[in-house]
């Protein structure tokens, strides 16, 4: 079974890195720029792991997570804010909006797989 990944950021370079990151272990990426793309996308997938960015140009990344988590449908599905916001208490108010994890950019790239590795893992076991 191969592992779908929604990727939510408004910067393009960024949604192409994560693709790139994504597409060599082989799981299938699909991307949204902002909140109401991936609002319809999510209409028709339903990923075993979001990436977030928290900071998106409509509405921000802490407001959609809470809204994903009160979707029965979506409850359960892993949140990882990945963000360049590292100023104090980000992380707390990340996880108090319902995110699962939290990583903040630039990325390390054997960091950031493991931490996908390890989110896809806990789905599967679901």
């Amino acid at each position: 079974m191969r592992h779908s990944i929604l990727v939510v950021d408004d910067n393009p370079l960024n949604l192409k890195l994560f693709t790139y990151l994504l597409a060599v272990p082989g799981y299938d990426v699909s991307t949204a720029r902002n909140a109401e793309e991936a609002l319809q996308v999510l209409v028709q997938l339903k990923p075993q792991l979001i990436l977030m960015d928290l900071q998106l140009p409509d509405i921000d990344g802490l407001t959609l997570t809470r809204r994903l988590k009160q979707d029965p449908t979506l409850r359960a599905t892993a949140i990882v804010a990945v963000t360049a916001s590292a100023m104090k208490g980000d992380e707390e108010k990340a996880r108090a909006a319902g995110v699962d994890g939290y990583m903040t950019k630039p990325l390390e790239k054997r960091a950031f797989r493991a931490m996908v590795e390890r989110y896809l893992t806990r789905e599967e076991a679901r």
